[in-house]
């Protein structure tokens, strides 16, 4: 067991856990290292983070893989477009004694797959808007809590792709990390396709508890930071408020609406995850850019001009840089 009144030690114990995690994961995933440490990183920073990419590139196996390395409930929603919100949240049914009762849907779990999430429309889409930023479940009235911890690992599709919804700005804002995945290089692809077309079969340990995984998420809240930290983070989510006094001219005319201010505050909490992560007691400013892209590419708003000119979000924030 981890001994969390020893801050230090925790923190130590933290870093060999997560390569245990790792490990555990790389017996099932080949290849995307980033992304995995994003994941992780959000868990550790008690955030629900948002995976993009193609179909194929193993989004949804990735997070399955993740649950079944954190001994933790869990629960798979496909997301279709004749999904109903009462199909996430849950519903009031008529119990044997003629009375109402409340019959939970799968978002009561611990980790939560919205699979293929942009592919339902924004009223069913809406429906984890308050679990998400809550942690709780409002129906007839009546608030249920969610269990905690409470994650959202949700995959999306393309947005040019046939048959997606964009996900409305308020939704995309509750996740802390947006992660592209990219199609795995040469090497890797060989290896994927020795490892899925031969009768090999792995098992994944559980590796974290809820126990352990709390303890750390309050952890990570106690890592000191400095005040020149703090300032480069606040001062970077300024930088993307086109307009404003700190906006850039590549801002100015390329972006239409800026972050909030929910993006410093995830900046600092994975600024904090990510240097703890790495063996550091104390995050300086190349752990704010290391999550910069995860956490702004979803906040910045292109204008039309940046969709014609091909400049993207990530062209946008490490300009910013």
């Amino acid at each position: 067991m981890v001994d969390f009144s020893n801050d230090k030690q925790a923190a130590d114990h933290l870093v060999g856990k997560v390569q245990e995690l790792k490990a555990e994961i790389g017996k099932i995933i080949i290849g995307q290292e980033d992304v995995i440490n994003g994941v992780i990183t959000s868990i550790i920073s008690n955030g629900h983070s948002l995976l993009i990419g193609v179909p194929g590139l193993a989004k949804t196996l990735l997070i399955q893989t993740i649950s079944e390395a954190l001994a933790m409930s869990f629960n798979r929603i496909q997301f279709t477009p004749d999904l109903m919100p009462s199909d996430i949240v849950g519903s009031e049914i008529l119990d044997d004694t003629r009375n109402f009762k409340f019959n939970k849907g799968p978002v009561f779990s611990n980790i939560v797959l919205a699979d293929e999430i942009n592919r339902t429309p924004p009223k069913t889409q809406a429906a984890l808007l308050e679990a998400m930023q809550e942690k709780t479940v409002t129906v007839a009235g009546v608030n249920y809590p969610l269990p905690k911890p409470f994650f959202v690992l949700a995959t999306q599709n393309p947005i040019e792709q046939e048959g997606t919804y964009p996900l409305p700005e308020a939704q995309l804002d509750r996740f802390m990390f947006n992660m592209i995945l990219d199609y795995p290089s040469t090497e890797e692809e060989i290896n994927i396709v020795k490892a899925t077309t031969t009768p090999q079969t792995k098992q994944v340990t559980n590796v974290l508890s809820k126990e352990e995984i709390l303890g750390f998420q309050e952890l990570v809240r106690k890592v000191p930071v400095a005040d020149n930290v703090y300032e480069y983070a606040v001062n970077l989510v300024g930088k993307t408020r086109a307009g404003r006094k700190l906006a850039t001219s590549i801002v100015n005319e390329y972006v239409d609406y800026g972050a909030g201010p929910r993006a410093s505050q995830y900046l600092i909490i994975g600024a904090k995850a990510n240097a703890i992560i790495n063996g550091k007691y104390s995050p300086d400013i190349e752990d704010v850019q290391a999550v910069a892209k995860m956490v702004l590419r979803h906040r910045v708003v292109r204008n039309y001009k940046a969709e014609a000119e091909g400049m993207s979000s990530d062209n946008i924030i490490e300009s910013l840089f």
